[in-house]
C-alpha cells in the first residue's frame, strides 16, 4: 500500500512489527529513533530514568544533551542542576551543549544529528524544526525520553498527513516567517490539527534552509506534529556545508559525503499515491509581511493595516529557535544600519548558537545590532520562554520574531506579545511603533483547503495474549470540543502530591461538570469532541479518570500530549470522528439546554476489528496496535520499561 512520508519513515524505524505489516495513520507503533533531544528538562527526565530502574543508558549516541532554557539564571540551584546534568552526560559518553553553545534544536541540524528520512525526537515541542532537512521530528514528553535512554525506544501513534501545495515565488521583502503567519492565521480552524505536514510544489524550492527552518518550527503553532520539505538541491547544498564544517572540527561519522551522495541520489520521497487527509494551496506571490497577535497566532493583521494605527512598544525581541539565524541577524541589521533604535524601545538579541553568533561577529552584523542600540544575551531561549533579562511588565507591548506569544509566556500576562519577521520587529524598534521596513502591501492568499475525505483503512488487528477482543460499557458523552487539561483535572489540585487515587478520582471533570461525580459509573466511556485534553501536560488528567473508573476514552481528536501521558499510564484513548459526531447528533437537544455530561446508551468496543457498535450502526476506530495493548497489559510505560530491562 502506497505511504506517506511519515509512514515510510516509522517504517524504517518501527521495532517488533508482524511480518508484512505496512504502517498506516492512525497505527501505534514502537519505534527506535535515531536521537532524542533533551534540554534544561534533562533534570527532570533522570529521575524518571532512575525511577525505572535503568542502570545506564542503552545507546549512549541516541541522547543529545543541550542546556538552552535557563541559561541565564547563575543561581547556585541552577548551576548545580547543570553540572549534574553534565556529570551524567560524562559518565554515559553522551554528547553535551552547555550552557551558551545554543538552543538544543539549531545545535542539532548544524551539528550533524539531523538527517534526511531519519525520525528524530525531542522532549520540546519545537522538534517539528528538523522537518526542514527532510527529517520527520515531533516532539515526546519526559517519560517516554526516560524509556529511550534506557530501552532505545517508545511508541508513537501515526498522525494523518496533509499536504501543502506551494506556489509561486516570495516577493523581496517577504519571509518565511510571513508565510508561516499566514498559514496559521488564514487556516485557523484545526485543518492541520495534530497532522504530519508536508510541504510540496514549486514554491518549495525558492525557499532558504532558513526559510524552511523557520516555517518547519512554527507548524508547532499551526497545531501539526510535522512539518516536512523533502530534499532537493538546497538540502543537499546546505548539508554539504555543515559536513565540511564538522570535518574540520574532526566530527567524524555523524554526517559526511557519502551519506549526502546517498540521498542525492535516493532521497527520502512519499509515495506517489499516498493518501492524504487534506490538502491546502498557497500562493507565495500573495504573502505580504503580517504580524500575529497580540497573545494569538491564529489572529493575524498585515503589516501595512497595522502600522496606521501606530501601534506603540516597549520591547523588541530577535531570538529564539524560529528566527535567530544568520540570515535572520541580517536582515534585522540591514534594516538597522547606521541608525538607533527609539528611545523607549528595549530590543533585545540572542543568536541560535555560539557558532551563528561567531559568523554574525565576523561579518560585522553583530556590530551593526549592538550600535544601534540592541542588548546582546547569550545563545539561548530566554525571554522567548518567559526566563532571564527582558520580560514584558505590567501594561507593555513587545513584538518579537519567536514562536509563541501566548499571555504571559513572555513575562506579565497584562503585556500584549506580538509576532513578526526579524525585519518588521527592527523596523519597529526603530519606529517605537509596529510597522514594516518597507510597504508591501496588505495582500493574503486565497483559502484554499479541500478535505480529501480520509478515514483509516479497515484492518483487522493483532491481539497480544491478555489483551481483550471487545470491551463494553455506557456512552457518556461530554458535548464539548477542546475540554481543556484544567476541565479534566482543576490546577488547584494539580500539584498535591498528598492525594490517593481515590482522592484524586474525587476531582475527575468537577471543572468542567459538578455533577459529572454522580453521573459517571464504574466502566463508563466518554465520548468527546475534537482536541479532547487539550492544555497543560498534566498527567493527572489522565490519571484520575481511569482511577474514576472510566474505561477508556474516545474522542473524535487528541490532544497529543495528551493521549501520550494517557498511553503511558495505561489509560486508552481512541479516535472516532463518526462515532463522536453520531453521539452528539442525536442529544443535540440536551447539549444545546447546557447539559455537560449525558448518558448515552450502550456502547461495544470492537478492538480486533477497530470497530464501535453504538445504536445499532457501526463506527470505525483508530486501531490500539500491540504497542499500545503492550503498553496497557504492562500498566504504562514505566512498568513495560521495567519489564524490558529485566528482559
Amino acid at each position: 500500500m502506497a505511504q506517506t512520508i511519515t509512514e515510510k519513515v516509522v517504517q524504517a524505524h518501527a521495532v517488533g512489527l508482524p511480518k508484512g505489516a505496512e504502517v498506516l495513520a492512525g497505527d501505534m507503533v514502537t519505534v527506535r529513533p535515531a536521537h532524542v533531544m533533551t534540554h534544561d528538562n534533562t533534570g527532570a527526565v533522570l529521575p524518571k530514568f532512575r525511577t525505572i530502574g535503568a542502570e545506564h543508558v542503552a545507546d549512549p549516541r541516541q541522547p543529545v544533551f543541550a542546556l538552552d532554557h535557563n541559561v541565564q539564571d547563575r543561581s547556585e540551584a541552577n548551576l548545580e542542576k547543570y553540572a549534574r546534568i553534565e556529570a551524567f552526560a560524562r559518565g554515559e559518553g553522551i554528547v553535551f551543549h552547555p550552557a551558551g553553545a545554543g538552543i538544543g534544536h539549531q545545535l542539532m541540524i548544524e551539528n550533524g544529528f539531523v538527517h534526511p528520512g531519519a525520525l528524530v525526537v525531542a522532549s520540546d515541542s519545537h522538534s517539528n524544526m528538523y522537518g526542514a532537512v527532510g527529517a520527520i521530528g515531533t516532539p515526546v514528553v519526559r517519560t517516554d525520553a526516560a524509556a529511550i535512554w534506557a530501552t532505545g525506544v517508545s511508541w508513537w501513534q501515526v498522525p494523518r498527513s496533509v499536504k501543502v501545495v506551494l506556489e509561486g515565488k516570495l516577493r523581496a521583502g517577504v519571509t518565511g516567517k510571513d508565510v508561516i503567519i499566514t498559514l496559521c492565521g488564514l487556516y485557523n480552524s484545526g485543518e492541520v490539527l495534530n497532522a504530519a505536514v508536508e510541504f510540496h510544489g514549486p514554491g518549495v524550492a525558492t525557499l532558504s534552509i532558513d526559510d524552511r527552518m523557520t516555517i518547519s518550527n512554527m507548524t508547532t503553532e499551526w497545531g501539526a506534529l510535522v512539518g516536512w520539505f523533502g530534499y532537493d538541491e538546497t538540502t543537499s547544498h546546505y548539508l554539504r556545508g555543515r559536513a565540511s564544517i564538522l570535518e574540520g572540527l574532526e566530527v567524524e561519522d555523524r554526517l559526511t559525503g557519502e551519506m549526502i551522495a546517498g540521498w542525492d541520489a535516493d532521497p527520502p520521497l512519499p509515495d506517489a499515491d499516498a493518501a492524504y487527509a487534506a490538502e491546502i494551496v498557497l500562493d507565495l506571490r500573495h504573502v505580504s509581511p503580517h504580524v500575529a497577535g497580540p497573545d494569538s497566532v491564529s489572529v493575524i493583521r498585515a503589516v501595512a493595516d497595522l502600522e496606521e494605527e501606530r501601534v506603540p512598544i516597549q520591547k523588541a525581541y530577535l531570538l529564539s529557535c524560529v528566527n535567530s539565524r544568520l540570515s535572520d541577524l541580517a536582515e534585522a541589521a540591514d534594516v538597522l544600519r547606521g541608525r538607533r533604535v527609539a528611545d523607549e524601545v528595549e530590543l533585545y538579541i540572542a543568536a541560535a548558537s555560539a557558532s551563528v553568533q561567531a559568523e554574525a561577529e565576523a561579518k560585522g552584523i553583530w556590530r551593526d545590532l549592538v550600535k544601534a542600540g540592541a542588548k546582546p544575551l547569550p545563545p539561548g531561549c530566554g525571554a522567548c520562554i518567559g526566563l532571564g533579562v527582558g520580560l514584558l511588565e505590567p501594561g507593555e507591548v513587545g513584538i518579537s520574531a519567536t514562536n509563541r506569544n501566548f499571555k504571559g509566556r513572555m513575562g506579565s500576562r497584562e503585556a500584549e506579545a506580538y509576532l513578526a519577521s526579524p525585519g518588521v520587529v527592527a523596523a519597529s524598534a526603530l519606529a517605537g511603533f509596529i510597522t514594516g521596513p518597507d510597504d508591501l502591501g496588505s495582500s493574503l492568499p486565497k483559502y484554499r483547503f479541500t478535505d480529501l475525505g480520509w478515514t483509516p483503512p479497515p484492518r483487522e488487528v493483532a491481539i497480544l495474549d491478555g489483551f481483550p477482543e471487545r470491551m463494553n460499557g455506557r456512552a457518556l458523552l461530554l458535548p464539548v470540543d477542546n475540554l481543556n487539561t484544567d476541565g479534566i483535572y482543576g490546577k488547584d489540585v494539580t500539584y498535591r502530591d498528598d492525594l490517593t487515587p481515590e482522592q484524586m478520582a474525587g476531582h475527575a471533570m468537577a471543572n468542567y461538570d459538578p455533577g459529572f461525580q454522580s453521573i459517571a459509573a464504574e466502566g463508563d466511556i466518554l465520548v468527546a469532541g475534537r482536541n479532547f485534553g487539550t492544555g497543560s501536560s498534566r498527567e493527572q488528567a489522565a490519571t484520575a479518570l481511569k482511577h474514576r473508573g472510566i474505561r477508556m476514552v474516545i474522542a473524535a481528536s487528541f490532544s497529543q500530549t495528551y493521549l501520550r501521558n494517557a498511553f503511558n499510564n495505561a489509560f486508552i484513548c481512541i479516535e472516532s470522528p463518526a462515532l463522536a459526531k453520531a453521539v452528539r447528533a442525536a442529544f443535540e437537544a440536551e447539549a444545546k439546554a447546557g447539559t455537560k455530561t449525558i448518558p448515552a446508551a450502550g456502547l461495544v468496543v470492537d478492538f480486533k476489528r477497530a470497530i464501535a457498535t453504538w445504536n445499532g450502526r457501526e463506527y470505525p476506530l483508530s486501531p490500539v496496535g500491540p504497542a499500545a495493548q503492550d503498553l496497557v497489559l504492562a500498566g504504562g510505560l514505566e512498568a513495560l520499561t521495567r519489564a524490558r530491562l529485566k528482559g
